[in-house]
């Protein structure tokens, strides 16, 4: 079961939303951070494993060395109109934000082409039943890219959409985003919220 906690600014007073706080832009954690969550994979598992949560890894995604320090862990998901990628996000004890602040922050990486508000099509629902609170987000248009590493933006893609998960977890909450073209993460939503929901410590 789940409940609808978004569905874009339908009801809600005022005409914006209020700036959310950037997750990925915030600075790395410390040393001792970044080396506490260590991937366990078994050989031929499905099974992933990073410091104190475990998930089952869809058939078809394959893991791949993060592509910067920020990233606790890195997949590739194949299908139509090209690859996919998830990445899975952890800032630290007490760091990250809280998942509405998220999600409208992932929501502002979209623009449209008729130049409405992204957050008009950015979904939010809470996931039940599971020992650990989670969160379904998902939100189209033309990606803009998160957070860069050097000084040039990224490319837009237009007809991406992004799936966004959130799992509260012991001291704070872990963030996982797959992005792609339309018909890949369509193709990959069930995939999505079944990894999701396979979320435990």
């Amino acid at each position: 079961m789940f409940a609808v906690l978004w569905t874009g600014l339908a009801g809600c007073a005022g005409d914006t939303a209020a700036p959310a706080p950037e997750v990925e832009t915030s600075p790395p954690p410390s040393r001792e951070a970044q080396t506490l969550p260590i991937p366990l994979v078994g050989g031929g598992s499905s099974t992933n494993r990073h410091g104190p949560l475990v998930w089952d890894l869809p058939a078809g995604w394959t893991e791949v060395a993060p592509s910067s320090n920020m990233r606790l862990a890195q997949y590739t998901v194949p299908g139509t109109g090209g690859d996919g990628e998830c990445v899975v996000f952890y800032f630290g004890p007490g760091q990250g934000g809280d998942p509405l602040a998220n999600a409208q922050r992932w929501a502002g990486q979209f623009s449209q082409p008729d130049e409405s508000n992204s957050l008009d099509r950015m979904t939010m629902l809470e996931l039940g039943g599971g020992a650990l609170e989670l969160t379904l987000v998902e939100v189209t248009g033309t990606y803009n890219g998160g957070m860069t590493m050097g000084p040039e933006p990224a490319t837009p893609e237009p007809g991406w959409m992004l799936l966004g998960g959130i799992a509260t977890g012991p001291d704070a909450p872990w963030f996982y985003k797959l992005t792609g073209p339309d018909p890949l993460v369509a193709e990959q939503k069930a995939a999505f919220e079944s990894f999701i929901r396979s979320i435990e410590f």
